[in-house]
């Protein structure tokens, strides 16, 4: 049984609050609805948010491997003693990237929930004395949406799709009743679960090898790459169908 288009789904929740989140925008268009979307170029740009979440998250992650370096390895410093340095550092820098935002009138929602896992992840280092448990909420909880992306396409209600219609369909979901593009999203939900898993399964590898340094730079160094050329692929997917339909009923 597939939902109507105009229904409101738990989906559309969990697809405002990725976009939030993201820091994401919808296309804008006429009111009739009917102008074309953009190009993907212009697409892409218009998400650029989503990378300057990326990046203002790994700012405090930087400021965490700068400093447990600098201060352990370069000057020598024992090792609690770097590793607390390298804690205030990360979330003092998180509480500016959020201070900055609300001074520009931005949305802060990134960077509170930003904050709250830094915050966690120092606790639960602090309480350890390892720099490593630092990196631990962040992979958990990257594994945590890999899984939830993939439970969505078991149940098939793939939340890409939902964030799709959020972001470019102006909140409807007749890609429901679209075969070709339920199933386009279908396979795009697991290629964005698959991304997010290979994140969290090489950090989580250097978690268990005890490489701590080399968790904060493998995740500054792969998460926008890996976020833009995930994006990249499914606006580029989706109006490969789109246009192919546009294409089939023009030539009827």
């Amino acid at each position: 049984m597939t939902a109507g288009p105009d229904r409101p789904h738990a989906g559309d929740r969990v697809a405002e609050e990725v976009v939030e989140e993201l820091d994401l925008h919808p296309v804008r268009k006429d009111d009739d609805g009917d102008e074309p979307l953009p190009s993907m170029s212009e697409m892409i740009s218009e998400q650029l948010g989503g990378v300057r979440g990326l990046i203002e998250t790994s700012i405090p992650v930087l400021a965490f491997v700068l400093l447990n370096v600098i201060l352990g390895d370069g000057l020598d410093l024992p090792k609690r003693t770097a590793l607390y340095w390298a804690i205030g550092g990360a979330v003092g820098s998180a509480v500016l990237i959020g201070i900055y935002r609300l001074a520009r009138r931005q949305s802060v929602r990134h960077a509170v929930n930003g904050v709250i896992g830094i915050a966690l992840g120092a606790y639960l280092a602090y309480r350890s004395g390892d720099a490593k448990d630092f990196y631990l909420p962040g992979i958990l909880f990257t594994l945590g949406q890999s899984a939830v992306l993939v439970l969505s396409v078991v149940f098939r209600r793939p939340i890409i799709g939902y964030v799709w219609g959020v972001l470019a369909n102006r909140g409807r979901h007749d890609w429901f009743d679209n075969p070709r593009l339920f199933r386009t999203f279908q396979w795009l939900t697991l290629v964005w679960a698959g991304s997010l898993f290979v994140r969290a399964g090489i950090q989580g590898w250097l978690y268990l090898e005890g490489q701590a340094n080399a968790i904060g730079i493998v995740r500054i160094l792969i998460s926008w790459p890996i976020y833009v050329a995930t994006f990249a692929f499914t606006v580029w997917a989706v109006r490969r169908v789109t246009r192919a339909q546009e294409a089939e009923r023009a030539a009827v």
